[in-house]
């Protein structure tokens, strides 16, 4: 219990870790004011016992436990306060902290990651965190306070039956610390149910049109439901382990106020306890474990706790890219790869490239599916590190960039755009969240977006959905390429930027990347033929090698890769109904 609650307050910032304890100093002062109640008690019960009940005997009592009450609910006021502001502010701290780590974590561990246990460690765990965590820690380190500081008391009245009291906290923590341990193989099973609950609601979220179309809304429905079965039985299961240890707990507590009572009065009988103090005994039985038997039935929670630091905290202690290079503005743009290679999960993927980029050139590649073209891509622009060789920009080493250096000179069009559930003026200045509307609309006109924004309800204010749900796919690809063009990054990489586009939309889009790419190093998977037999230079990726490198030209003249590649295009063009 101890270890665990160390381990909580280490996952604190410092201020947040001084605001807890903080708190735990003044439940101690809650605790003495909580046990103020019984010196109350014998004040009133002397008078009684002599026959003396006065005027002041009333008021001294009544004063008492007015000082008793007001003084506890103050502290324990306060203290909860603080715990609360330290609770809420280590989780809004972390998601924070967690953010940032994943921005700089290489890409293959979203790979390796679902995108379930991601969210839901940023989203189920930092909120168990923030709602279990405060009031467990609250109602855990309350309870031992006050039961510590009234068996002081009682010790203080009469030490046999304080060692009594020490002697049921013994077997008390035997019994808790046991069901602390079956508390961390259920409180695992629980979060991983909870992980894998998240990530099939996103996957059928995300998929749902796909799932619509193929007729397989009862297959995946079921796949659901077999994952909400599971989360809820593990949530079962592990209450109905817990509950007989919660049982077993509050009954010995119980128990052991029933024996300090009948020692008490069997004392008293011998006539080694005198009856004011046997009084006082049977009296504050009924107070001694009230506070920690409810704090035993709460310490289960901490197992939940400890894991989902430990979660958190895995996340954190992944490896980040080395991201502490120099601060370096290249004064070229020209882009280099020296014999790379690259593997991900032991199968490697980039295997010994090499070649040249010049600056304001465009660069094309092509090549069969699972050839390695976006993985090269990705290494051009150190979205992962190379295994060997080694890639630079204007003549030095990406890795000796810092990321954010590294990065001003990139701007990216993806296949698959995200946009933000935020205004489209936010959107396209996503980069810059200070640009004024001017550049703005400037961008925007530039991607020929600027027509089609203005017919919408609030024009540039306009609300979009989360992932630019309420737009077209060509309307999100002339956004985000607005996005790119206010970013102004001397290289542009564009993987498949216009893949999924409507002949009806293709030349608004083709005219948007004429501007976004004017005068800069570009990089683009294509798979059009207009896209791509322009290009300075053609890479005809294929088994992590080059198979054909050259122009349009040079390689139309080999019966090669690209030659077939041009003329299964042409056939797909000239087919008609």
């Amino acid at each position: 219990m101890f270890k665990i609650l160390k381990s909580f307050f280490d996952f604190c910032k410092p201020e947040d870790r001084k605001r807890f304890y903080l708190s735990i100093v003044l439940s101690l002062f809650q605790a003495m004011f909580e046990a103020m109640k019984i010196p109350a008690i014998a004040v009133m019960v002397k008078a009684l016992l002599d026959d003396n009940v006065t005027k002041n005997t009333c008021i001294t009592c009544l004063c008492i436990m007015l000082v008793s009450i007001i003084g506890s609910g103050a502290f324990k006021a306060k203290a909860t306060m603080l715990q609360t502001e330290g609770g809420y502010s280590t989780c809004a701290n972390k998601r924070m902290q967690l953010a940032e780590h994943l921005r700089y974590l290489p890409m293959g561990y979203y790979n390796e990651n679902s995108l379930g246990r991601i969210m839901s460690v940023t989203t189920n765990t930092m909120q168990n965190l923030e709602n279990v965590a405060t009031r467990v820690v609250m109602i855990v380190c309350s309870g031992l306070l006050t039961t510590a500081v009234i068996t002081a008391m009682i010790l203080f009245f009469d030490w046999r039956i304080g060692l009594i009291l020490i002697a049921g906290l013994v077997v008390f923590f035997t019994i808790n610390n046991r069901m602390m341990r079956v508390s961390a193989d259920m409180a695992k099973q629980k979060l991983e149910k909870d992980s894998a609950l998240v990530a099939k609601v996103i996957e059928y979220i995300q998929g749902i049109f796909e799932v619509r179309t193929f007729r397989l809304t009862g297959s995946r429905s079921r796949e659901l439901n077999t994952a909400i079965d599971e989360n809820e039985k593990a949530n079962s299961a592990m209450e109905l382990k817990l509950i007989p240890f919660m049982t077993m707990q509050s009954f010995w507590l119980k128990a052991m106020g029933t024996v300090v009572v009948l020692v008490s009065v069997l004392l008293h009988i011998g006539g080694s306890m005198d009856l004011l103090t046997t009084i006082i005994m049977i009296i504050s039985s009924y107070l001694i474990y009230a506070q920690l038997d409810n704090a035993g039935n709460y310490s289960a929670l901490l197992r939940t706790v400890d894991v989902s630091v430990r979660q958190a905290n895995d996340i954190l202690m992944t490896p980040q890219m080395d991201i502490s290079g120099e601060d370096i503005k290249p004064e070229h743009f020209n882009i280099r790869t020296e014999n790379i290679s690259f593997a991900y999960e032991k199968r490697k993927i980039i295997d010994g490239i090499s070649l040249d980029i010049p600056e304001r050139t465009t660069t094309a590649i092509v090549g069969p599916s699972g050839g390695g073209k976006t993985t090269l891509t990705s290494l051009l622009s150190r979205f992962w590190d190379v295994d060997d060789g080694r890639v630079t920009l204007d003549g030095k080493d990406l890795r000796e960039y810092s990321m954010d250096a590294l990065m001003k000179n990139y701007s990216f069009v993806f296949q698959r755009v995200y946009l933000f559930a935020d205004t489209i003026a936010n959107n396209i200045r996503f980069g810059q969240p200070d640009a004024p509307m001017e550049k703005v609309i400037d961008a925007a006109k530039a991607a020929c977006c600027h027509d089609f924004i203005m017919q919408l309800p609030d024009g540039y204010d306009t609300v979009i959905g989360e992932g630019g749900a309420s737009l077209s796919g060509g309307e999100k690809q002339r956004i985000s390429i607005a996005r790119a063009i206010m970013k102004d990054a001397p290289v542009i990489v564009l993987d498949e930027a216009t893949a999924n586009v409507d002949p009806e939309n293709e030349a608004e889009l083709m005219n948007a990347i004429d501007a976004l790419t004017k005068e800069k190093t570009i990089i683009m998977i294509a798979h059009r033929l207009k896209t791509v037999r322009d290009a300075n230079q053609i890479l005809v990726i294929d088994g992590g090698r080059i198979a054909e490198q050259g122009t349009h030209d040079t390689l139309m003249n080999k019966d090669g890769i690209y030659h077939s590649f041009v003329e299964s295009r042409r056939e797909a063009a000239s087919w008609r109904l």
